[in-house]
C-alpha cells in the first residue's frame, strides 16, 4: 500500500476559503498536507488544525466545509476541490466522530419515548392525585381571584353583563341565599347573577360565584326547579369539584402542551378557564352532587324531583348541545328515578313567593334574546 505524500503544498484549480473564527473576513489560502493541516495564507501566518481535531461541518453539495476542535468556534474551512478534499478526508480518522449514530439516535428516541410515558403517567396518575390534595387548600383569597379570572372568560362565553332588573335580583339573590345557608357554605361574599343568553346551563364559579343562564331560566317552571339545579351545583362547590377540575385541565394541558411543543403552557390558561364552564365531572362527584341537592331540598322542605324532571325534559329535546346541560351533567334514566323516588310532598314553606318567581323570570326583560 503506498503512503500518502506529506509536507506537499496542495494547489487547486477551485480556490480554498478560510474564515478564522474571529473576523468575516473571506481568505483564500493554500493547504500543505504535513503531520497536521497547514493552512497558508499569502502574507500571513500559518493555522495548524491537527488532523484529530478536525471534524465535518455542514455545508451544500460540491463543497468540504471542516470545523476544528482546537480551532475558534467559528473558524471553518471550505475545500471546492473533490481530489483535494479526498486527500484531506483520508488523513482525518475522527472527521465524522461528532455525528449522530444509529446507537445514539436509538438512545434519544429511546429517552423521548421514556419522558412522552412518563408525562402520559403524570397526567393519569400524578395531576388527579395533585389536584385532590390541593383543591381544598386553596386559600380563600386566590380561589376568590381565581373565581375573577375564570368570571371573565364566562362572561365572554355569554355577555359581558349580568341581566339587571332590581326585583328579578332581589329575587334570584334570595334564593341562592337560602340554598347557601341550608348548604352550610360560610362564604358570605358569594355573589350570584343571570346571564341573558338562551343556552340552558347553570354552574358555580371558585370563590362562590353562582350564575344562570337565561335558557335554564326560562324552562325552569318553578322555583324548586332551579332550586334543585342550583342545589347540585352548590355540592360541586362545597365538594371543591370546580377547583379540582381547573387545577386538572389546567396541569394536564400544561403537561399536554409541554410534550408537543407550547413550553409556554398559554393553552392551559385558555383550556382551564374554559373547563370551569364546560365542566365533565367523573361519576362519583356527579353521585356527591346529587345527593348533596337531595340533602339540601329536604332540609329545605321541598322536593328534588322537579330538577331532575327539568334536567331530563333538557337533555331529551336538547342533547346534542356542547354547552347545554347535558354536556356538564349527564343525566340518565337512573338518576331521575332516583331523585324521583326521593320526591316528598313539600313541608317547608316555599323558596319564592309566586310574585317574587314572576320578577325572576323577567329579569332580563320581556323580550327574547
Amino acid at each position: 500500500m503506498s503512503e500518502l505524500p506529506t509536507d506537499v503544498p496542495a494547489q487547486s484549480a477551485k480556490p480554498t476559503i478560510f474564515f478564522d473564527g474571529v473576523s468575516s473576513r473571506r481568505r483564500q489560502v493554500t493547504l500543505v498536507l504535513g503531520d497536521a493541516l497547514e493552512i497558508l495564507e499569502e502574507g500571513g501566518t500559518p493555522v495548524v488544525w491537527p488532523y484529530t481535531d478536525i471534524r465535518r461541518a455542514d455545508s451544500p453539495a460540491g463543497i468540504l466545509r471542516l470545523a476544528c476542535a482546537s480551532a475558534p468556534t467559528l473558524a471553518r474551512l471550505e475545500i471546492r476541490d473533490a481530489l483535494l478534499a479526498s486527500d484531506v478526508t483520508a488523513r482525518c480518522v475522527r472527521l465524522d466522530e461528532h455525528q449522530t449514530s444509529r446507537r445514539s439516535v436509538a438512545k434519544i428516541v429511546g429517552w423521548s419515548m421514556a419522558a412522552a410515558v412518563s408525562i402520559v403517567c403524570v397526567v393519569l396518575f400524578g395531576v388527579p392525585l395533585a389536584a385532590d390534595r390541593l383543591a381544598p387548600l386553596v386559600p380563600k383569597p386566590i380561589e376568590r381571584r381565581i373565581g375573577d379570572a375564570s368570571e371573565v372568560q364566562v362572561k365572554t362565553i355569554f355577555g359581558r353583563s349580568v341581566c339587571d332588573d332590581a326585583a328579578g335580583k332581589a329575587a334570584f339573590i334570595k334564593l341562592v341565599n337560602r340554598l347557601r345557608d341550608a348548604a352550610g357554605l360560610d362564604d358570605d361574599s358569594m355573589t350570584a347573577g343571570v346571564l341573558p343568553t338562551p343556552v340552558p346551563n347553570a354552574f358555580a364559579l371558585p370563590g362562590g360565584k353562582v350564575f344562570v343562564l337565561k335558557g335554564l331560566l326560562d324552562k325552569a317552571e318553578s322555583p324548586d326547579a332551579l332550586a334543585g339545579i342550583l342545589a347540585h351545583e352548590l355540592g360541586h362547590l362545597k365538594h371543591y369539584d370546580n377547583m379540582r377540575g381547573l387545577i386538572y385541565n389546567g396541569g394536564t394541558s400544561f403537561l399536554i402542551g409541554l410534550l408537543f411543543g407550547d413550553v409556554t403552557g398559554s393553552s392551559a390558561v385558555i383550556f382551564a378557564s374554559r373547563s370551569v364552564v364546560e365542566a365533565s365531572y367523573s361519576r362519583e362527584a356527579e353521585t356527591a352532587a346529587d345527593t348533596f341537592a337531595i340533602e339540601i331540598m329536604h332540609k329545605l322542605g321541598r322536593s328534588p324531583k322537579p330538577a331532575a324532571e327539568l334536567m331530563f325534559r333538557i337533555t331529551g329535546k336538547e342533547g346534542g348541545g356542547l354547552t347545554s346541560i347535558l354536556a356538564s351533567h349527564p343525566l340518565t334514566e337512573d338518576r331521575l328515578a332516583r331523585m324521583t323516588k326521593e320526591g316528598r310532598p313539600a313541608s317547608g314553606p316555599p323558596l319564592l313567593t309566586d310574585t317574587e318567581w314572576q320578577s325572576l323570570k323577567l329579569i332580563c326583560g320581556s323580550g327574547k334574546i
